[in-house]
């Protein structure tokens, strides 16, 4: 006996096993059906059965279905003939289907009462409204139109509003059909007090965000886009924002503010490789809301064996936290430009403020640079005044866009009486135009340009960094990170004569590009660059070409491109390995 209970259970499970997996006991076909029809019906039908009970309950109420699921579409005189073959395994049944003549809204008694009546999103609503008089009464468009009217009415603020009135009438026999869908929405309410607690943010600083007044008309796009800013801020982990029905009185409801602070810190590491600057490890740490004012900070450490450098922004919102924003911020870099080392100290207070996909920054930085390269050498400090200006607009993925155009200009002055070493003037243009050509090809067009304009004698005294350097694999491909530049004879301590990249006074450089997306996520391309950095009027272009494949990820692609100098008397080929966006 107990051998027998042993054994019983693992039957039963496998026999349940066995019977969850069974083959379909039957299989029907429809016809006489157009496939949106044919789509709801099977929909109403549900699966093939799958044992023998089922089919028995299938068979019982197919008819009552496909009756049912016609109607929904208007159709309450279709004929329905069954033929089932029972002979066979698993059984097939034949469902044929005569719609004969719909059922039309021959009347259609739409009517809104309060507030509604004379709102303009209700008459665009009506204006497109899925059921009209003289359609095949079509019972998801009735759905649809009731459903869209209480739903409107939720999200202007009509929180009072109900349909007194909703029917549909059907007189199959005579194929017509009486809508009635009477609203009343009463008046509309007024947002009302914003809760939230003070220590979190400050009143202040909400104002700043909120893009309505207390008393404006209730409407939830408004409160979604108060979301959506609190959220950019980068503050909060999430936010609550909603109205609180059940205390609205005198036409205004109240709204409660929740915010969940963000983490106070966040620590990232990263590790890359391009061929310009080789291996990079980095390290940055965010504070990205220090008080209740919104203040911020942000302090990238980065280390490679060609530009090791270290940075701190701190942010303070003035008029707006997200599109006027005044930074103060400190820097040390060194760097290789041609054949001069160079080691950067900046200290930074810089003011930016957005328009929309225009962003205008205004700035003063002190400078202080040595470089040196053999007979070379400097340790100047400047005082630079600037102002930037910036767009970018795009079309399709943010990494990836199919159509986009970035254009950025700046500026900037000083002179010898604002104690910096030289009288100087520093205009620099970058552009990048992506347009689609056909499906899967596409052109990328770049270009720079850029002039410092100097007092008598002063050439020497401009920095590595103030100058103008090209070449690398966002420049001049085909030749070595920033490695074009002004070229001068120097002679060494031992009296050899050298020739040293030094940089110039004036930029040139343009690319053209065309891609081909072969597969979903991969690319090809077939580049040339040209354009020269140099001193002014000893322009002297420098071409390359290349072939390159890229892989698209979520945080842009990766590119892999080889190019070949052809304008040098040797030319030789190089390998440049990057990933980003394209702008």
């Amino acid at each position: 006996m107990q051998l027998l209970r042993a054994w019983t259970l693992p039957l039963i499970l496998l026999l349940a096993s066995v019977e969850g997996h069974a083959e379909p006991v039957l299989e029907y076909r429809i016809e006489g059906l157009k496939s949106a029809q044919r789509t709801n019906v099977e929909a109403w039908l549900g699966p093939a059965p799958e044992t023998s009970a089922a089919r028995a309950n299938f068979m019982t109420s197919v008819r009552d279905r496909v009756e049912r699921s016609l109607q929904a579409l208007g159709y309450y005189r279709a004929d329905v003939d069954l033929s089932v073959d029972r002979e066979r395994d698993p059984w097939r049944l034949l469902i044929e289907v005569d719609l004969g003549e719909p059922v039309t809204v021959t009347s259609l008694d739409l009517q809104l009462v309060g507030g509604a009546a004379s709102d303009p999103a209700f008459e665009r609503l009506l204006a497109n409204k899925p059921l009209n008089e003289g359609d095949v009464l079509h019972h998801g468009h009735y759905e649809s139109l009731r459903d869209s009217l209480l739903s409107l009415g939720q999200r202007r603020g009509y929180f009072d509003a109900e349909l007194v009135v909703r029917s549909v009438e059907v007189e199959p026999g005579a194929g017509e059909a009486r809508v009635r869908l009477h609203y009343a929405s009463g008046e509309r309410y007024r947002i009302g007090e914003l809760r939230l607690d003070e220590e979190i943010l400050t009143r202040e600083l909400l104002v700043k965000l909120q893009n309505f007044e207390p008393g404006a008309p209730y409407e939830l796009g408004t409160l979604q886009s108060l979301q959506t800013q609190l959220q950019r801020t980068g503050y909060f982990s999430a936010i609550t924002l909603r109205p609180v029905l059940d205390e609205r009185a005198n036409g205004e409801v109240p709204l409660d503010l929740e915010l969940f602070p963000a983490k106070r810190h966040t620590i990232d590491v990263g590790i890359g490789y391009s061929t310009d600057t080789e291996e990079r490890v980095s390290l940055t740490w965010r504070t990205p809301k220090i008080n209740r004012h919104g203040h911020s900070q942000e302090t990238r450490l980065e280390y490679s064996a060609i530009n090791p450098s270290g940075r701190f922004i701190y942010n303070i919102p003035l008029t707006h936290p997200l599109n006027d924003v005044l930074q103060f911020g400190l820097r040390v870099e060194q760097n290789e430009f041609g054949d001069l080392e160079s080691r950067q100290q900046e200290a930074l207070v810089r003011r930016e403020q957005r328009y929309g996909n225009w962003i205008l920054s205004y700035h003063l930085r002190l400078l202080n640079e040595q470089w040196d390269a053999g007979p070379v050498d400097g340790n100047e400090d400047y005082l630079l005044p600037g102002v930037s200006i910036s767009h970018k607009r795009r079309e399709g993925p943010l990494v990836n866009p199919t159509w986009g155009f970035s254009q950025l200009y700046s500026v900037e002055a000083t002179s010898s009486q604002m104690g910096s070493s030289v009288d100087m003037t520093r205009l620099y243009a970058n552009w990048i135009y992506v347009l689609p050509l056909a499906e899967r090809h596409r052109m990328v067009a770049r270009a720079e340009a850029g002039a410092a304009l100097l007092g008598d004698g002063q050439r020497d005294d401009l920095a590595p960094s103030l100058s103008f350097f090209a070449g690398g694999s966002q420049s001049l491909r085909g030749f070595a990170y920033q490695s074009i530049g002004n070229e001068v004879d120097l002679s060494l301590s031992d009296g050899e004569e050298r020739e040293f990249v030094l940089g110039g006074n004036r930029l040139a450089v343009a690319s053209l590009e065309y891609q081909y997306t072969f597969l979903k996520d991969w690319r090809g391309a077939l580049f040339v660059d040209a354009g020269d950095a140099f001193d002014e009027g000893e322009f002297e272009a420098n071409y390359a070409a290349g072939v390159g494949v890229h892989y698209m990820t979520p945080v842009g692609a990766i590119k892999l491109e080889v190019a070949r100098s052809i304008s040098e008397d040797e030319p030789s080929w190089r390998l440049h390995i990057n990933i980003g966006a394209e702008f």
